[in-house]
């Protein structure tokens, strides 16, 4: 296929069309007609011999082939607006720029005040977006340029994305404070595999990086944990674990804040956490963007100056 017989603004609609998941949405962000969406959307349908995005309730889903072109669009429009942007100075005192970052719901409680603080102070007209993970996910927020940093394992990090390590943290048990059961600061075996648990899925329903890397520590220290409610945010754990006999698993850089605003308290686990390390992820195409590179040099120096609370 000859490229240079393609009308590549064809390329930039259909991006336009998955970043708002609808034709209406990339009319409104292209400053076009919906026909004119609709229109391009068809002809790029007869060069590549693909429907590309079909009807699914109000929105459009994109075919296998689309998914595909997916990362690579949001790689080439990147790439072609940071040249743009390149030889522009960009001034954090000024600068009125909205920054997306992605984490789980404890980072809302450890991390992002931390930042916010350092946004506020250094670039006071800019404005801060936390999403969840769920929204990473189901947007591939990164690659698409919804979201400029994610925070997380770095084993979650997606193709084409950068990993830079900002901090180690371990695990310890939340349980009511008054719990008939266990009230020790360290969890015994035997109250470990006779307890309920809370687990946490934080992506879309479904076990994660942390899941696999746990089932690994309990099989070798001859332990099993019975699962007694599933929940996807670290608050809905605590809350749950306040009021009930059930027992879950946190952070330890946010548990005292748990026990602080609930009837909770920490206990350790029976047995060595290896300490979890968390990222800062970004795609390369924001790698060169100077706007990008400074809110992710704030990111790093306000995680790594907060400190776990031990105790």
């Amino acid at each position: 296929m000859n490229l240079s017989a393609i009308d590549l603004n064809l390329f930039l609609v259909l991006h336009a069309v998955l970043k708002s998941g609808s034709a209406t949405g990339a009319a409104k962000e292209l400053h076009v007609t919906q026909s004119a969406v609709s229109n391009a959307l068809a002809r790029l349908r007869d060069v590549l011999g693909d429907p590309l995005v079909v009807r699914s309730g109000r929105g459009l889903v994109p075919t296998p082939r689309c998914e595909a072109l997916r990362p690579l669009l949001a790689n080439a429009v990147g790439h072609l607006q940071a040249a743009l942007d390149g030889s522009h100075d960009f001034d954090p005192a000024t600068s009125t720029r909205a920054f997306t970052v992605a984490g789980a719901d404890h980072h809302g409680l450890s991390d992002v005040p931390a930042l916010v603080e350092r946004v506020s102070r250094r670039m006071p007209g800019a404005s801060l977006r936390v999403v969840s993970i769920d929204y990473l996910v189901e947007r591939d927020g990164l690659a698409s340029g919804e979201v400029d940093v994610a925070l997380g394992p770095p084993e979650a990090a997606g193709p084409g994305c950068i990993t830079e390590p900002l901090y180690s943290d371990d695990a310890v048990l939340l349980v009511r404070r008054d719990h008939p059961r266990i009230r020790g600061r360290t969890m015994t075996k035997a109250q470990y595999n006779t307890s309920k648990h809370i687990d946490l899925l934080l992506a879309q329903g479904r076990p994660g990086v942390g899941h696999h890397q746990h089932a690994r520590l309990l099989k070798d220290h001859g332990l099993t944990r019975e699962v007694g409610l599933a929940v996807p945010h670290f608050f809905a754990a605590a809350m749950a674990a306040a009021r009930t006999d059930l027992v879950a698993g946190v952070p330890r850089r946010v548990a005292r804040s748990f026990c602080e605003m609930l009837a909770l308290r920490a206990v350790e686990l029976p047995f060595a956490f290896p300490p979890m390390t968390t990222a800062l992820m970004w795609h390369t195409r924001t790698d060169a963007d100077l706007g990008a590179r400074y809110f992710r040099s704030l990111v790093t120096e306000a995680l790594r100056a907060r400190k776990p609370l031990k105790g």
